[in-house]
């Protein structure tokens, strides 16, 4: 008989059976807010989410929003960018971050890449940097063949398999839809969040306000 069929008989792995159990729910919380994320991922529009007491509130324009003094830290997202250089968002503070969630193979994010790139650029100035998240692109490959050919100005962290994404705590202005963008206030709280496709206007009405703020 072979050591595999025999390894559930020992004792040692019975008295981690706790242990084993907690780590399994852990695995398969993470797995269903990654299938959530994809069960949503590249669509026009999105609605606001969040159970129980939460702090922001949705717009008709589909934009939520958090008062100043109720934001909530946003997480440590760094790691590697797709042209392999290193970016930790947190460097940014005392700037207004924009945070937008991508992937090469989402329509949305082709529609409304332009439109980032432009509202970057016409920022840049006032103290606003933005930063890309793609994900869910299988190689870095088609994720740079992207920003070549919208000429994206700005670091985008590579994130496959949406490890950075999950960062985000439940019941915030998480990411819940490919695209998502995100406006961090100059603190590193999370202001903004629209989970769809923006317009040149639209990213314009939710950063500005953010962007004002002293």
């Amino acid at each position: 008989m072979s050591a595999v069929s025999r390894a559930p008989l020992g004792s040692n792995r019975t008295r981690r059976t706790p242990r084993a159990r907690s780590r399994a729910a852990l695995l398969s919380a993470g797995a269903a807010a990654a299938l959530a994320l994809t069960l949503s991922a590249c669509g026009a529009g999105g609605t606001s989410g969040g159970s129980g007491n939460t702090n922001f509130i949705t717009g008709s324009d589909g934009i939520a929003t958090v008062k100043k003094g109720e934001r909530k830290p946003a997480p440590d997202l760094s790691g590697k960018t797709v042209d392999g250089k290193q970016v930790d968002v947190a460097g940014f503070k005392g700037k207004v971050v924009v945070l937008n969630v991508w992937g090469s193979w989402c329509a949305p994010c082709r529609a409304e890449a332009p439109n980032l790139v432009k509202v970057a650029k016409d920022s840049a100035a006032k103290g606003v940097q933005f930063v890309g998240i793609n994900t869910r692109d299988t190689s870095t490959q088609p994720a740079v063949a992207f920003e070549k050919q919208y000429g994206v100005p700005y670091p985008s962290l590579y994130d496959p398999t949406g490890k950075l994404l999950l960062r985000f705590k439940a019941g915030t202005l998480n990411p819940q839809a490919i695209p998502t963008t995100i406006v961090i206030d100059r603190d590193g709280n999370i202001a903004a969040r629209a989970l769809q496709a923006l317009s040149e206007d639209k990213l314009r009405e939710m950063l500005d306000p953010v962007a004002a703020e002293k």
